[in-house]
């Protein structure tokens, strides 16, 4: 295994990491089965991990003016994140004190003074204090205006996300991120463009993702049309963590000596090429020399082209796939055409289910109107909420689909999981991080997080 915190770059050189970066190293805690199917399990998930870990409620770009909302719900809870006046974002438990009421039943809006509860029309400021109440003289403990405020919890930004934690002593956003901002510094997330945003329902455990990308040993078998574009080979990937129990690893965007002809231009490695003005003949028998040329125009052709964003980037930025896994359940993917940002979180009462988010994330280009995307051209805007089953999901985009052969995978996955004959996993040393990451889980519900 290839461990590392530097890559040499012609132009820009190494990637920015964090110095308390290791080597995957693990106590070897057994990754059971009934991790993924006990509702006892999940409960003490809930108990123990989801209720101190800080979630990703939604994008900034929501929340515009003042009064504009967003809300987020997860397992039985429901949080509703307000734009202030004074520009900062609050989030509150989405809940009426008076009889427990739902104050808010749609996912986004924009309130002017106050929230009011649909069932008793108790008015809610948009700092969370009680504005107005029908009747109020008639409560012996006297008129609750200006006593009463809605439950707030932690909220804070960064990358252009909203996020929020249930635990009301939750570590600064910044210090439990560490070092992913420093990572992807690189890029104005900020002001990027969420030009997806899918959720799907899908038949399997929550975690599958967190496995799932924690790895690519799967890649060759799972995603073989991705081999004319990216090496998977363990032995040229960079496997980074960090004592967050967040991680990172690192894939060179070239073709991989797995393909059947790696070191000719196959069809999707030639597009890549013309794109940026190479000939795919001039690296035939060398294919793999393709990527610093890449790099190399990308570099001098960018500006002109609209990608002004290049001259942030490193060299290697602009040609690598870039995995950091976020513990618990958030994956953001870097490479030079945008972001991908996966997400799952359990159903509520069923841990054999989960819901995925997919979100594509680009920068702004000069002069253009469309981006492509997995799912065709999309506008430069942001997207409106898409939700589908999987199911539904695989009939529409086919098998092909990277999704579609992960989450696959994941509900086969889910089945195998139940059976008696699977004790523990059986690992690689590139799967390191996976049983790491049960680790970190298990550090949470024993308490030593």
């Amino acid at each position: 295994m290839t461990i590392a915190t530097k890559i040499e770059s012609k132009g820009k050189p190494g990637y920015p990491t964090h110095p308390k970066a290791q080597p995957p190293a693990v106590r070897g805690d057994p990754i059971t089965g009934d991790r993924y199917y006990s509702k006892e399990f999940a409960e003490r998930e809930w108990k123990y991990m989801w209720k101190r870990v800080w979630h990703v409620g939604g994008r900034t770009a929501q929340l515009e003016e003042p009064g504009d909302f967003i809300v987020h719900n997860f397992m039985h809870e429901s949080v509703i994140m307000i734009k202030q006046t004074d520009g900062s974002i609050r989030a509150f438990y989405n809940v009426c004190l008076h009889r427990g009421n739902r104050l808010v039943a749609v996912e986004s809006g924009s309130i002017t003074k106050a929230l009011s509860c649909a069932y008793h029309g108790w008015k809610w400021g948009l700092d969370g204090g009680l504005q107005d109440v029908q009747d109020p003289d008639d409560f012996p403990q006297g008129n609750p205006c200006g006593k009463l405020k809605l439950k707030e919890l932690p909220c804070g930004t960064w990358g252009g996300f909203v996020w929020y934690s249930f635990d009301p002593n939750a570590k600064p956003l910044l210090e439990y991120l560490e070092p992913i901002p420093d990572l992807l510094a690189s890029r104005d997330l900020d002001n990027w463009v969420r030009v997806i945003w899918r959720t799907l329902t899908v038949n399997t455990n929550w975690k599958f993702a967190s496995d799932n990308f924690n790895e690519s040993y799967h890649l060759p078998t799972v995603h073989p049309q991705m081999q004319a574009i990216i090496d998977e080979d363990y032995k040229n990937t960079i496997f980074e963590m960090y004592p967050s129990g967040h991680n990172r690893m690192i894939e060179r965007g070239q073709p991989s000596m797995r393909s059947k002809f790696p070191n000719e231009v196959e069809p999707a490695w030639a597009d890549m090429l013309r794109e940026w003005d190479l000939n795919p003949d001039d690296f035939q028998g060398r294919a793999r020399d393709g990527r610093l040329a890449l790099q190399e125009a990308k570099r001098r052709l960018g500006p002109s082209r609209g990608y002004t964003y290049f001259e942030t980037m490193y060299d290697d930025e602009l040609t690598d796939h870039l995995h950091h896994t976020l513990f618990p359940n958030v994956t953001i993917t870097g490479t030079s055409d945008g972001l991908h940002f996966f997400r799952t979180e359990p159903h509520p009462d069923d841990p054999n289910k989960c819901t995925f988010d997919y979100w594509y994330m680009v920068p702004r280009i000069e002069g253009r109107t469309e981006v492509p995307t997995i799912y065709g051209m999309r506008p430069y805007e942001e997207a409106e909420h898409e939700t589908n089953s999987f199911t539904n999901h695989l009939a529409e985009l086919g098998i092909g689909d990277f999704l579609s052969q992960d989450l696959s995978v994941a509900e086969q996955q889910q089945q195998g999981l139940r059976s008696e004959a699977y004790q523990d996993a059986y690992l690689t040393g590139q799967e390191t991080r996976v049983r790491r990451f049960h680790e970190v889980l298990n550090d949470y519900l024993e308490g030593r997080r």
